[in-house]
């Protein structure tokens, strides 16, 4: 499956969830290079793409990064996406030196209590319009 624009990345993402929600518009702000397309996990085209890289929502449910031919989870796409992010962001990506269960181990605990800490919306966020071309379903 090829997105329509193969030379952006997709961003899956928990639509329902506060803090998600403040990272996408976290990284819109600082996507200069206009490299990220966003859709939510629950979207048609998150499950498909879920469905093409075997990726269970279950046990990977807040963000995922979609490259034209890979995917990565929990740590990696946090680390990967402020890899092409404006400013000091892409320093962050030294941390994928850190072996994965280190790295997943403090993602998936704050993974599990995000929605304690910074609540949950009771639908998916509406982009406005002037950044509606950004988002994907």
């Amino acid at each position: 499956m090829k997105t329509e624009n193969p030379d952006k990345k997709i961003v899956l993402f928990d639509g329902v969830c506060n803090l998600c929600n403040s990272a996408i518009t976290f990284i819109i702000k600082r996507d200069t290079k206009d490299m990220f397309r966003f859709a939510p996990l629950t979207s048609d085209l998150g499950i498909k793409l879920l469905n093409k890289f075997d990726i269970d929502p279950e046990k990977t449910d807040s963000l995922i990064l979609i490259t034209e031919e890979k995917a990565f989870i929990k740590s990696s796409a946090a680390l990967h996406i402020a890899r092409d992010l404006s400013g000091g962001w892409p320093v962050l990506s030294i941390f994928l030196l850190l072996p994965k269960f280190i790295r997943n181990g403090v993602y998936d605990f704050i993974a599990k209590n995000r929605y304690n800490w910074f609540g949950k919306k009771e639908s998916c966020m509406i982009p406005t319009p002037t950044l509606k071309d950004k988002f994907l379903t």
